[in-house]
């Protein structure tokens, strides 16, 4: 089984589960009187954040970052992992399918001495904290790569070709994480439900607010590098179209010309002239300076 416990003390007991089975899960539900339905939404890969009370039962159901490189950014799997957390008198149970930062973290720390007197609660509001330090660093970690790509655009003669695709990367795990991070707002309000200090509370919101402002930022601010991008490359097009229509405008007149004096034709009278071909010549070579004065005098 994968159960382990984790801390107790006086006030408390952290049940900690990871990889849950449905020996685990049956467990679980004699020993603590658990829904089943609660706890396998713990496995559900996709299943949103949310808060449920069942009786005596407080279930928070987080998701923390993952900080992950996957191929696909199509669900909010692809940037997180859950995080069960179950209350009932003086037990907390977590429970987790894959290795979780949070959990990991925080196991050291509660024991350390200053923790022996914690709480249930108190070790619930950490993850939570913890969850939420998740989604900071990985803001932080999204801007970095945001002021590379705006480096490497604006600065650098680099290869533009790859520019959108992670450009296209870094909107879509941006925004998955602004998705978890509005509908996680339902179970962050909860916490005021828990015996904590109204100040540790505030300070969960309030670090909640700095992460959900981070990630409203940076979709701003890489919607705007985008339609940026697509402007410059826009320019750079216009701007090949326009050094090829000047070139046509040379060639046109000189290319009509040749054309015509190209013509098989009998009675040319030029084409008995002495000097008739380098006069020729010299009317194209005109209208070829005509033209470079009437360009540059447009400013095109």
């Amino acid at each position: 089984m994968a159960i382990e416990i984790l801390f107790k003390n006086s006030k408390c007991e952290w049940v900690d589960v990871e990889h849950p089975t449905d020996e685990d899960f049956a467990y679980l539900q004699q020993r603590y009187q658990i829904n089943s339905l609660l706890l396998e939404d713990t496995v559900d890969v996709n299943h949103l954040p949310k808060f449920e009370q069942d009786g005596n039962v407080e279930f928070f159901l987080m998701r923390e970052n993952t900080q992950s490189e996957r191929s696909n950014l199509n669900t909010i799997s692809d940037v997180s992992t859950k995080l069960g957390v179950f209350l009932l008198d003086k037990v907390i149970i977590t429970i987790h399918r894959m290795n979780n930062r949070s959990i990991y973290e925080f196991k050291k720390e509660v024991l350390l001495p200053e923790n022996k007197d914690i709480s249930r609660d108190t070790i619930a509001l950490n993850l939570a904290l913890k969850v939420m330090k998740s989604y900071d660093d990985e803001s932080n970690n999204l801007m970095e790569i945001m002021d590379q790509l705006e480096n490497e655009i604006f600065l650098k003669n680099t290869n533009h070709s790859t520019h959108i695709r992670r450009l296209y990367r870094l909107k879509r795990k941006s925004g998955l994480n602004a998705r978890i991070l509005n509908i996680s707002s339902v179970w962050v309000e909860k916490f005021k439900m828990l015996d904590l200090k109204d100040a540790s509370v505030t300070d969960l919101k309030d670090k909640y607010k700095d992460v959900v402002g981070d990630f409203d930022h940076l979709n701003a601010q890489v919607t705007n590098l985008i339609s940026m991008f697509l402007a410059m490359s826009d320019q750079k097009a216009n701007q090949v179209m326009k050094v090829l229509a000047i070139y046509s405008m040379y060639f046109f007149p000189i290319t009509f010309i040749a054309g015509i004096y190209g013509m098989n034709f009998d009675v040319m009278p030029e084409l008995e002239a002495k000097n008739g071909y380098f006069i020729t010549l010299g009317v194209m070579g005109v209208i070829a300076l005509i033209t470079f004065v009437y360009v540059r005098k447009k400013g095109w």
